[in-house]
This record gives C-alpha cells, structure tokens and sequence, in this order.
C-alpha cells in the first residue's frame, strides 16, 4: 500500500523540524526564539512540494489543492505535537516546558498538555497562512473553477 503524498510530505516536514530543533537543542540555541521561527520554512517546502508533486499528476484544480496543501501542513502538525508531548514528559514534564516556555514568550506556568494545545492551534493557524501563500503564488497554474 502506498501511503498519499500528504502524509509522506506532511512526515518529511516533521522530520525536517524535529532535526532542526534537536540540532538547536544540541548547539545550546533553543533559547533564541527568532531561531524557532525558522521551522516555517519546512512547512513552506513540504507543502510546495505537495503542490508541485500534484502538479506534474495533472491535478491542477483550485480546491483540491487546497485541501492537499493543508492535509500535509496539518499532518506536519499533529505528528510534531505529539512528538513534543512524548519528548517533554522525556524530559521531564512540566518542568521542561517551563524552561521552554521563559525562553518563548509564553505567560503563567504551562503544563505540557496547555503547551501542546496552543501549539496545536499556532500550527493550525501557520498551515492555513502557508497554504494560503502558496495557493497564490501557484494560482496562475490552476484551471479556473
């Protein structure tokens, strides 16, 4: 069975992401904020990748690629949240994404699930931007509906 392109690219971005943060976590740059905002640039390669994929299939309508393009970022996301939840309580828990949390701008005293929820919906959110980014930037390549 050969799984769909959403959620092969969706993993690669998450892949590309974890590595990324590991290598920050590594080099002792996890505490640079303006270095996690980088992450998008994975997402913007998974999902062009996707359109561009779909692109050479043919498959050159507005809304289905739409909807792929936000299948792969939202794959991305789920899969990355829940690899944080498991790589948190790793290190141990609340007090961890307390650290994590005076480094990234983020109020009160988080636990790891209120920290994965928010993230959840910021990643929610930068995956309906991107799409919306890249739909536009390929517009031109879309037949009209």
């Amino acid at each position: 069975m050969k799984l769909p392109k959403e959620i092969i690219n969706g993993f690669l971005i998450f892949a590309g992401i974890a590595l990324y943060f590991l290598l920050m976590e590594v080099l002792n740059l996890s505490h640079l904020f303006y270095l996690r905002l980088l992450n998008v640039l994975f997402i913007f390669y998974g999902v062009n990748r996707s359109l561009q994929m779909n692109l050479a299939e043919g498959k050159n309508g507005f809304v289905p690629n739409a909807i792929s393009s936000i299948l792969t970022s939202f794959t991305a996301v789920v899969i990355s949240i829940i690899a944080l939840v498991i790589y948190s309580y790793a290190k141990g828990g609340d007090n961890y994404v307390k650290s994590l949390s005076s480094a990234f701008m983020f109020g009160g005293k988080p636990s790891v699930m209120t920290y994965s929820l928010s993230l959840f919906f910021e990643g929610t959110a930068s995956c309906i931007i991107v799409t919306l980014l890249l739909m536009l930037y390929w517009n031109n390549k879309y037949a009209a509906d």
